[in-house]
């Protein structure tokens, strides 16, 4: 998937750069553990990194659906928009999509008993609890990247089809001068 980098685009990913970065500051916070901390501390931080990823894949889904009602008012308006509104529609789309993918997975891998094994060495504990931390940090800040790009793109209808700023950068006032010229 490519992402046409606009500033819109640039602020979102920075929104999630920062919350990744907040999220494994707290990380490194706790500092070096043994595997047997880690295996208590991945029992202890599963039910809520499973309860993370079924709230993102459900705002995840939420998002998809509530993209059509964007496409629904984008379309029906009187104002145009540039084929660039569409085009930033579908980004949010297809991350979101990969979002929800990633959630879905994360939450299967995350639920296999892994605590309960007395083949898995103690010594991978650390490495697993600090796989489990970065998946639902990454997760998070996906999240936060497809709402924040969701947010602009709200912003930006908001300002050509409510407020009537024809000079967006997104209105596409010629398309409207035609069809004006056309009655």
């Amino acid at each position: 998937m490519q992402i046409k980098i606009t500033q819109y685009t640039k602020r979102a990913i920075l929104g999630g750069v920062i919350c990744l970065i907040i999220i494994l500051l707290g990380t490194l916070l706790l500092g070096k553990l043994s595997g047997y901390e880690a295996k208590v501390l991945i029992k202890k931080s599963l039910s809520g990194i499973n309860t993370l990823c079924n709230t993102i894949a459900l705002a995840s889904a939420t998002i998809l659906a509530l993209l059509l009602t964007v496409l629904s008012i984008s379309s029906n308006s009187k104002s145009k928009l540039k084929k660039d509104h569409y085009l930033q529609v579908l980004q949010i789309a297809k991350l979101d999509t990969m979002v929800f993918i990633a959630s879905i997975m994360s939450f299967i891998l995350l639920n296999l008993p892994i605590t309960e094994s007395d083949t898995v060495p103690n010594n991978w504990f650390n490495s697993i609890y600090y796989i489990s931390l970065s998946i639902s940090s990454i997760l998070a800040s996906g999240l936060i990247v497809v709402v924040l790009m969701l947010y602009n793109t709200i912003v930006n209808i908001i300002k050509i089809i409510g407020l009537g700023m024809h000079d967006h950068p997104l209105a596409d006032v010629d398309q409207e001068n035609k069809q004006m010229h056309k009655h």
